[in-house]
């Protein structure tokens, strides 16, 4: 799954609305909230690589640079 900003947008916006409509709010309940949801978008994101590390062929630790997209 890939990066879904207008999605983000409006899950913030409807977080936001909801808060404002309350008599009491609680700040803690709207960070939580606003959290859960930059949180569920981040973890939505896609690590597309493309080359630059080089395993050896005796094992070890890789090396290089990773070239990739995050989408």
């Amino acid at each position: 799954m890939s990066l879904d900003k207008s999605n983000l947008k409006i899950n913030l916006k409807v977080v936001m609305l909801d808060m404002m409509e309350r008599e009491n709010i609680s700040i803690n309940e709207f960070v939580n909230r606003f959290v859960d949801h930059i949180d569920d978008y981040v973890k939505g994101a896609d690590i597309n690589y493309t080359n630059g590390l080089i395993a050896p062929s005796t094992g070890g630790s890789v090396t290089g640079t990773f070239n990739g997209t995050l989408e």
